[in-house]
């Protein structure tokens, strides 16, 4: 056993030695990428992202359609106390020019009797009592004052502000899921030293059980071993703790099902790339400049109302019986409406929409100069993490040849078995550090990465 173990060890060394400087890039685990795929598909954040710019996406088709024509069909009935007729005065008035008017057509003399016979037409009511009507109206906004146009630019920018602050989002949950994986795979890479150190207390225990038989030990060796086996209980307990929340984390951040995260093999390698120069705009940067770009155009758009707007209006009348007399079957005109003073309101939401973009270019100049800071820091820890590598990997070739002369030791009854475990103990544990500088590498790698605005997936 545990010479296959040395011959494990052995591979791992040689193996950093390699990836040291192979090029792996963003390369991830099919595992990795396949958790980071599920979990943004479900995210709520990155799904209410999308919400809100499929809303502002919505917003330019409202600013669109104020261009077309908006077409209303009316229907109403009202009944009046009475019809509305023409005065006394004005009814005689009429009838009586109905008689001359019937006189001059049949050549009765002015001043003649006008004949009874003759029918006489009614005078018609201004508006009958019953009144119902059916008819169509049209408006059509021919030029809005450039309101409509702002609105539309103001709605895209917005939309573009939304689908970075979504982009963002995503990074932010690809990094949860990568440390959490590696974690995962940092307490599996735990479970061999532990299994390692319950075999090294074992021989420990026989030899401490023998040696007291013998006289050459004390009770005190024995409660010493107990106590470090009672200390390795703890260790397994954190560890299936551990084990158990991170699997939980992953199930709530993916939504994959925990049988199968149970079954996955995480494996922690170091990232090595050649690109970490390239820097490119953080999404939360983008973000901010599209924000601050829609609050521009809505201050023009505030500004404009004092344009004049220019305004096609139509209308027929479906049901002409119960039209007044005063009242068109149809009509259709241009209107112009003007804003000349509304009380400094738009002046105002204007106002108020200008300081808000100059509230998000500060925000953005702070998040800028974040940025250096984090990009600085991050450097600096990604240098550190590979000379932590080299320095493990020197601890683990001392551990080797300390293991292998006490081993050959040991065979020519020059050491201890006492003296192999430990160095074997020792060796495992170094093995284990380089796990742990593996995590860190790779942490430090994507941070940089992030920081950079470089992290694919």
């Amino acid at each position: 056993m545990y010479r296959n173990l040395l011959i494990n060890i052995g591979v791992s060394v040689a193996f950093v030695l390699v990836a040291q400087y192979e090029v792996i890039g963003q390369q991830l685990d099919p595992e990795l990428a396949q958790l980071i795929a599920k979990g943004l598909d479900k995210s709520h954040g990155i799904k209410i992202n999308g919400f809100e710019a499929e809303q502002a996406k919505v917003d330019q088709r409202l600013a669109k359609s104020t261009f077309l024509p908006k077409v209303t069909i009316n229907g109403s009935y009202t009944r009046l106390n009475d019809d509305i007729t023409f005065d006394s005065d004005t009814r005689n008035l009429l009838v009586a020019t109905q008689r001359l008017l019937i006189k001059e057509a049949t050549g009765i003399p002015f001043n003649a009797e006008f004949p009874n016979d003759v029918p006489l037409t009614e005078i018609t009511n201004l508006q009958d009592k019953n009144i119902l009507r059916s008819s169509v109206d049209l408006d059509w906004v021919l030029f809005s004052g450039f309101e409509a146009s702002n609105a539309f630019k103001a709605s895209r920018h917005k939309e573009a502000s939304f689908n970075y602050l979504g982009m963002a989002e995503k990074d932010k949950l690809a990094l949860k899921i990568i440390e959490t994986y590696d974690k995962l795979a940092l307490v599996y890479a735990s479970e061999e030293v532990l299994n390692t150190s319950k075999n090294y207390l074992n021989e420990q225990e026989y030899y401490v059980k023998k040696s007291i038989q013998n006289g050459l030990a004390t009770p005190i060796g024995r409660k010493k071993i107990e106590l470090a086996q009672q200390q390795l209980k703890t260790k397994q307990l954190e560890y299936n703790q551990n084990k158990i929340l991170l699997i939980e984390v992953l199930h709530q951040l993916t939504n994959e099902n925990r049988e199968r995260l149970r079954l996955i093999e995480p494996q922690l390698r170091p990232f090595v790339n050649d690109s970490l120069s390239t820097i490119q705009k953080r999404n939360e940067v983008k973000a901010l400049e599209e924000a601050e770009k829609a609050t521009l155009y809505k201050a023009k758009m505030e500004k404009n109302s004092f344009v004049p707007k220019l305004a096609l209006k139509g209308h027929y009348e479906f049901i002409e019986d119960d039209l007044s007399l005063l009242d068109p079957i149809w009509f259709v005109g241009m209107g112009l409406k003007w804003n000349i003073f509304d009380g400094n309101q738009s002046y105002l939401n204007s106002k108020k929409s200008v300081i808000e973009g100059r509230k998000y270019r500060e925000q953005i100049e702070d998040a800028q100069e974040m940025i250096s800071l984090g990009i600085t820091k991050a450097e600096l820890g990604y240098n550190s993490s590979l000379q932590k590598i080299n320095m493990v990997q020197k601890e683990i070739e001392l551990a080797k040849d300390t293991y292998k002369m006490v081993n050959k030791q040991y065979k020519n009854d020059l050491a201890s078995i006492t003296d192999m475990l430990e160095a074997l103990n020792d060796l495992e544990k170094s093995n284990f550090k380089l796990q742990e500088s593996f995590f860190d590498q790779r942490r430090a790698f994507i941070e940089l990465l992030y920081a950079k605005g470089s992290l694919n997936y």
